[in-house]
């Protein structure tokens, strides 16, 4: 396995992210050692919140949140996922699948050995995270669930799949304009075209995935999240993930996975919070699987928030958690 590091000097300056790096080593199943980054702050002591981040993000995706959470007394942690942020980039496609992701992420979380933790999950953060949370129980005590899913059979059927494949097959072409009128209409193969962009586009970039899925403006904002990506060969993973949401024939075995994630969850008693927002296109009307399988969901909206509402709605968003975590 090939792998790169972003330089350093690539995140020196970035706007409101004036945070210490921590650092681990994970190895993977090739016997590949791999570094993954993590931010950590507030008290020792205090209650923890795990925040996991999607794609094409990371850690700066919580950088108004954090000071919100910590002032409340709460410790935060924040990886970013191997091929994101200051973690590690293996530099093949191929090297990425769902499942190495989970792999990767369990032996982190087992290496720090976290317990008694508040997920806070969104986009990618959910298929992964809520994988952890589902083979990892013991280890968690609450989830905030937030503009995402966790893919299983009942989401996706063997019918849907093999449709969907074919689908896939006859796609053109796809722009990033195509993907977002795609997603304005509603139509049910948007995220198809979502695939399609990433993993094909030749101008593919962070900033453009930005101006599909928010409305961000901020040049120095949108500095810092394409800061892990000096060039091309580092956005393997960037390109990979949406093929590998497993509603594709070839995902079925991450769709059962899921399903016995699902099974796990349905049978523990965690608290959970589903936290949606108001305006994404992606994962609209996602939280009533979890509000319909899951005990003890206490359901709010963001309003104002798209697909980022991390970074549209920080300080609605960092209320609700306190408020969650507090029994209010």
């Amino acid at each position: 396995m090939q792998v790169l590091k972003t330089p350093d000097a690539r995140f020196e300056g970035l706007k409101e992210f004036d945070f210490a790096s921590h650092y681990s080593k994970i190895t993977t199943a090739d016997g590949t050692q791999l570094c993954v980054h993590h931010l950590d702050e507030g008290p020792r002591d205090g209650e923890l919140i795990l925040c996991m981040h999607g794609q094409p993000s990371w850690s700066y995706l919580y950088r108004k949140m954090i000071p919100l959470l910590t002032e409340a007394g709460y410790r935060v942690i924040a990886p970013d996922l191997i091929g994101f942020g200051k973690s590690d980039k293996p530099s093949s496609t191929d090297d990425y699948t769902y499942q190495a992701h989970v792999d990767w992420m369990t032996a982190w979380l087992e290496g720090l050995d976290l317990m008694d933790i508040t997920l806070m999950c969104q986009d990618w953060g959910g298929l992964i995270g809520l994988r952890l949370a589902g083979e990892h129980t013991h280890r968690f005590k609450r989830l905030v669930i937030a503009n995402t899913t966790l893919p299983g059979s009942d989401m996706i059927t063997d019918e849907m799949s093999e449709a969907l494949g074919q689908m896939y097959a006859s796609l053109p072409d796809v722009t990033a304009a195509d993907v977002q009128a795609q997603f304005a209409a509603g139509s049910p193969g948007a995220f198809l075209y979502w695939i399609k962009y990433c993993a094909d586009a030749p101008d593919l970039s962070v900033r453009d995935v930005f101006g599909l899925l928010s409305n961000m403006k901020d040049e120095a904002v949108l500095d810092g999240y394409e800061a892990p990506f000096p060039d091309e060969g580092y956005l393997a993973g960037v390109r990979k993930f949406p093929t590998l949401v497993p509603i594709l024939p070839a995902g079925k075995p991450d769709r059962l996975k899921g399903d016995a994630a699902w099974a796990s969850l349905e049978a523990s008693d965690l608290p959970v919070l589903t936290a949606f927002s108001d305006s994404d296109a992606v994962s609209r009307g996602g939280e009533q699987r979890f509000i319909n399988r899951l005990k003890n969901v206490k359901n709010v909206t963001i309003k104002g928030g798209g697909h980022f509402l991390q970074d549209d709605q920080p300080e609605s968003l960092s209320a609700e958690i306190i408020k969650f975590m507090r029994g209010l």
